[in-house]
């Protein structure tokens, strides 16, 4: 058996009735036969019977471990809980829901003895609904811009040296981007590409909204393109608005009525308005952040550990 010690961890929310499946999976690699490990499942405030079934788990294996929220706190503080809490010499970050392969792991594992820090799983195709699909390709074709090396296809089941997951700890931020934390810091990744399967028990618990946050987290964390579009737009309607005022005394003086009625007024207004409201918008979400990271509140708070 290798020195080398491998942490898997698994955020958990209503996943009942496939984390005995995921474990049994993950038990099945020959990673679990040549090296230490140790399965990390954090429970992120389940409100079915995931916990029920993870002790059920933990009887069996004293290797898993279970740190338990009093609540949901999001799927990004369960994984930096387990980046906190993993001991490994290199970690391995896989969905509860049966739909990442656990035969990558292996790959996974091949290109860390090559010398990447950083292999994640890049999803090159899902199958989920069109719209999904399109939307998805559209956020990481935006957080592209800032960072190059982001796959189209995002992902979300990774392995990261004990180097790289300590030091994202280290970061404590608020409302943070995890994809864009692990490229951050340069290490070079090593991507291999996948077909994200289809979710086999229960429904995804990735509401609509947590989907626009997260959207808006990603591009808000690792872009100025927000506040420069504002910039942009300020300046350009303010130079359309300035022509058009000189447009509109040349034509007074010239005994031109330009319009008539309120009708173009009004149009002006809304779109100027709207724009507005529009930048306000934006600052918000900047100051939120900002709020946010003063306050100091922690990311998560752990109502039992099972280790």
């Amino acid at each position: 058996m290798e020195d080398k010690r491998i942490s898997v961890i698994i955020p958990v929310y209503m996943n009942e009735g496939s984390l005995q499946k995921t474990y049994d999976n993950l038990i099945k690699m020959k990673f679990a036969r040549n090296y230490q490990y140790e399965i990390i499942f954090i429970n992120d405030g389940s409100r079915d019977n995931s916990l029920k079934e993870l002790l059920t788990i933990r009887e069996k294996d004293k290797n898993v471990k279970i740190i338990n929220f009093t609540r949901n706190f999001g799927q990004v503080a369960a994984i930096e809980a387990g980046f906190e809490f993993a001991t490994g010499d290199l970690l391995i970050n896989i969905s509860a829901d049966l739909q990442d392969p656990t035969q990558l792991i292996e790959q996974m594992i091949d290109k860390w003895k090559e010398g990447f820090k950083v292999v994640a799983c890049e999803r090159t195709e899902r199958e989920e609904n069109l719209i999904t699909k399109i939307t998805s390709k559209i956020f990481y074709s935006l957080i592209k811009i800032n960072l190059p090396k982001m796959p189209l296809g995002g992902f979300d089941y990774f392995l990261l040296e004990k180097e790289v997951y300590k030091q994202i700890v280290k970061l404590d931020e608020r409302n943070s981007f995890l994809q864009g934390d692990v490229l951050w810091f340069g290490y070079e990744p090593y991507f291999i590409q996948y077909k994200r399967l289809k979710r086999p028990i229960g429904k995804s618990q990735w509401s609509l909204w947590k989907k626009i946050k997260y959207f808006i987290d990603g591009l808000i964390y690792t872009s100025y393109i927000p506040i420069r579009l504002m910039s942009l737009l300020g300046i350009i309607v303010s130079l359309v608005g300035f022509v058009y005022s000189i447009v509109v005394v040349i034509l007074y003086f010239s005994n031109q009525t330009p319009f008539k009625g309120y009708a173009p007024i009004m149009m002006l207004l809304l779109i100027v308005s709207g724009l507005i409201m529009f930048m306000l918008g934006i600052i918000g979400e900047y100051l939120w952040r900002i709020y946010d990271e003063v306050r100091r509140r922690p990311l998560y708070i752990i109502k039992d550990m099972f280790i």
